[in-house]
Formats: C-alpha cells, sequence, structure tokens
C-alpha cells in the first residue's frame, strides 16, 4: 500500500510534469487534449484534478490522499495507464462511481464501508482485467460505476 505523504508527492510531480509540458509547444494538440491540460492548471490551492475515463474532471482535496479508496484508484491507474508525462491524471472508472466515492470521502464514512467498497472495486476490477485477456493489446480496462 502507497502512504499518503507518497501520493502527495506522487501528484506534486504530475502537476510539475503537466506544468512543464504546457511551458513548451512539441505537438499539435487535440481541442479536448488542450481543453484537459488547461483545466488542470486551473486547480486551486490544496487540490490536483483527476479525470474520471469518460473525462469528466474532479478537483481533489489533497487532505482527501489519506483515504483508502483514492489511495487504491490512484493505484489502479498507474496499473492502467502509467504515470502520465503528458497530460492529466486519468482514473481507470467512470464519474458515477467517482461521484460516488468523493461523496463518501466528504461524509467520512466508516471505515467498513471504505473497505466493503475497495473489495467491490477490486472484484469489478480484477473481473475486467482477467476478461481482457482476449481483448486486442492496447484495449483499456474501465471500472464502471453503480
Amino acid at each position: 500500500m502507497i502512504s499518503p505523504a507518497r501520493l502527495a508527492e506522487m501528484a506534486r510531480k504530475w502537476q510539475k510534469m503537466a506544468t512543464r509540458k504546457r511551458k513548451r509547444i512539441s505537438y499539435t494538440r487535440t481541442r479536448s487534449q488542450r481543453d484537459m491540460q488547461s483545466a488542470t492548471a486551473a486547480a486551486n490551492k490544496g487540490h490536483f484534478v483527476v479525470y474520471s475515463i469518460d473525462q469528466k474532471r474532479f478537483e481533489i482535496p489533497l487532505k482527501y490522499l489519506s483515504n483508502k479508496v483514492l489511495r487504491e484508484l490512484l493505484k489502479w491507474s498507474e496499473e492502467e495507464f502509467g504515470l502520465p508525462s503528458n497530460g492529466p491524471i486519468m482514473l481507470p472508472c467512470d464519474a458515477v462511481l467517482l461521484d460516488y466515492v468523493v461523496s463518501l470521502i466528504q461524509g467520512h464514512v466508516a471505515e467498513e464501508v471504505e473497505k466493503a467498497l475497495i473489495t467491490s472495486i477490486a472484484t469489478c476490477h480484477n473481473n475486467a482485467a482477467s476478461s481482457s485477456l482476449d481483448l486486442r493489446p492496447n484495449q483499456q480496462v474501465i471500472i464502471y460505476g453503480f
């Protein structure tokens, strides 16, 4: 399991990498890429930006990095997509699930509920990964919300 300090460090690193990419123009970007990167730059102090797989933007407070569910999603994001070098952090779930996770974190839910949600997401993640063995090599695994 990744420590909260390490996650905060990774988030800062990702934001710095995104900032450096915006300062130099090395290729022509599509409109959606420009929108996503410029939106990442507009994060409020003490927050970081992530995107769901369906490209909905979420501004998450850094203090939420201590939450186990969010840490698991970030870990799976790194496994699925790697560390982003030319764009924002993309989580392998849809906006519905991410909305639900954020609302649970805001509501300070019990640890048992967090564990149950992680187990549920992990089951979906593992089922999707095992069923993706016959998929094309570059196809991504996506976790959909309830």
